[in-house]
């Protein structure tokens, strides 16, 4: 005899919820606590539940589009606009729509009827926005983890930024640097709070201090440059320093040059994302390649496999980067 298939009742029933909130649960939708969420993960897991997907889109209606959500300061940065490319691009290979959403969209509700699902990248503590997105009633993904609580999101694209600093920080030492800093943003985010942790670890590991001096998520190449001059004030000897935010690193440049410094001996200059910036300067800065456009692929693949069934809600999937060592860590002779 033919044993019948596991409905989404046995598996309310085994997590002990309702068959409302185990759908929630499975689809990454509604405001369900994380605990909860992974109770009805495992009992599905356990009894072999297989979401009826064709059933599913009957239900719920399509928009045939998906929201983009960046941090409120960084839509002006290269490495973000490369990402929202690299999403479009993947989303339009999937039959959809992008639309990036505007500051104030998730506090006026309804974003359920307008997108099917939402990629939510760089999430801050201090976006009062994001509890909103994750809250929308539609899967959502990070573009690396959300450090804040209340509702998880659906899936994760991460990437591992504390190893990719460490190994900036390990060429550094390798080119002559004993006194390396680092300009980084406070730790409201998975990526600031990543390369703070791995700061401390480095300097534990190696007995060579990293000093961090705390500037803007987005920094601007003035704001870097005023940091990068406390720093040569503060510091004598200072022979090291790494720019985490994209752009800014035109400043670390302006300060070394007014002091009468040459980059790439005096000063070794590195950044924690490649971009125009880092490229386009004279001399050009060593950088971590964060393959921003392919970055914005994978959470956009990973919101679509959502969508279609194909990946189960808490996925996360690893976005790998690359160091790009240039003229601006060349060390002394």
């Amino acid at each position: 005899m033919t044993s019948q298939p596991v409905t989404l009742l046995d598996v309310a029933r085994a997590a002990g919820v309702s068959k409302s909130t185990a759908s929630d649960a499975l689809q990454g939708s509604g405001r369900v606590a994380e605990a909860t969420r992974e109770r009805v993960q495992a009992a599905a897991r356990e009894l072999g539940y297989r979401p009826n997907t064709a059933a599913r889109s009957l239900r719920r209606s399509s928009t045939g589009a998906i929201g983009l959500h960046l941090p409120r300061t960084a839509t002006r940065l290269d490495y973000y606009m490369n990402l929202a490319f690299g999403a479009v691009e993947r989303a339009r290979e999937d039959g959809l729509d992008l639309v990036l959403l505007a500051p104030g969209t998730a506090s006026g509700g309804g974003l359920a009827s307008r997108v099917d699902g939402l990629l939510v990248i760089d999430p801050e503590v201090d976006d009062p926005e994001v509890p909103d997105l994750l809250g929308s009633g539609v899967p959502v993904v990070t573009g690396e983890r959300y450090l804040g609580g209340g509702v998880a999101p659906s899936g994760a694209v991460v990437c591992d930024n504390a190893t990719s600093l460490a190994a900036l920080l390990d060429h550094l030492a390798a080119r002559g640097a004993r006194r390396p800093a680092l300009l980084a943003p406070g730790p409201g985010s998975d990526w600031a709070a990543a390369l703070r942790a791995a700061a401390t670890d480095w300097t534990g590991r190696q007995g060579v201090e990293v000093a961090v001096r705390t500037v803007p998520f987005a920094a601007t190449p003035a704001e870097a440059e005023a940091a990068t001059t406390d720093l040569l004030a503060d510091i004598p000897g200072l022979d090291a320093v790494v720019c985490a935010p994209d752009g800014a690193v035109p400043g670390v440049l302006a300060a070394a040059a007014r002091e009468g410094l040459q980059v790439g001996s005096d000063l070794l200059v590195a950044a924690c994302v490649d971009g125009a910036a880092a490229r386009g300067s004279s001399p050009q800065v060593t950088a971590v390649d964060l393959r921003a456009a392919e970055y914005g692929r994978e959470c956009a693949a990973l919101l679509s496999d959502l969508l279609s069934g194909s990946a189960q809600p808490g996925a996360v999937r690893r976005h790998d980067w690359a160091l790009r060592i240039r003229a601006s860590t060349a060390g002394r002779d």
